[in-house]
C-alpha cells in the first residue's frame, strides 16, 4: 500500500509541475473575432470545422503550417473602452483560416469563441494563448 501511495503521490506532482509549465510558456497577444460564414476557409476549402475556430495573424500563421494546430486562449484584459470585458476562463480553438496583413490582432477568434471569453463589445482584448 506504501508504494501505490508513493507512486500516487508522484503522479500527482509530475501533473502539476506540468501544469505550471504550461502557464509560464503561454505567449501574450491579443484577439479579434469575426463572424460567418467561416467557409471557405484557407486550410479546409469547404470543409465545416464547426465554430470553435481561429484564424492565425502572421504572428503564429507559419506558413500554413498552423493550419490545425489547436490553441487554448484566455482573456487577459482589455486593449480599448470596455474596461472589463473578460468573463473568465478559456477556450480551445483549432486554427482554420490565415488572418492576412493588417489583421488586428495575433489571433482571430470566431464571434462563439470570443464571445465565451469576452464581452464581444469589446472588439480586441488582450490574450494569453498556448498551443495544446
Amino acid at each position: 500500500m506504501e508504494i501505490i501511495r508513493v507512486a500516487m503521490k508522484a503522479v500527482i506532482v509530475v501533473s502539476m509541475l506540468g501544469w505550471l509549465a504550461s502557464i509560464a510558456y503561454a505567449a501574450e497577444g491579443t484577439a479579434t473575432f469575426y463572424t460567418p460564414p467561416y467557409v471557405p476557409s484557407s486550410c479546409y476549402g469547404f470543409e465545416d470545422k464547426g465554430v470553435m475556430i481561429a484564424a492565425a495573424s502572421d504572428a503564429i500563421w507559419d506558413n500554413r503550417a498552423a493550419c490545425g494546430r489547436r490553441y487554448s486562449v484566455r482573456c487577459t484584459g482589455a486593449t480599448n473602452q470596455v474596461p472589463q470585458p473578460c468573463r473568465g476562463g478559456s477556450v480551445i480553438v483549432t486554427v482554420v483560416d490565415y488572418c492576412p496583413p493588417g489583421c488586428r490582432g495575433t489571433i482571430d477568434l470566431s464571434q462563439e469563441a470570443f464571445s465565451q471569453i469576452a464581452d464581444p463589445n469589446a472588439g480586441n482584448i488582450k490574450i494569453e494563448y498556448t498551443q495544446v
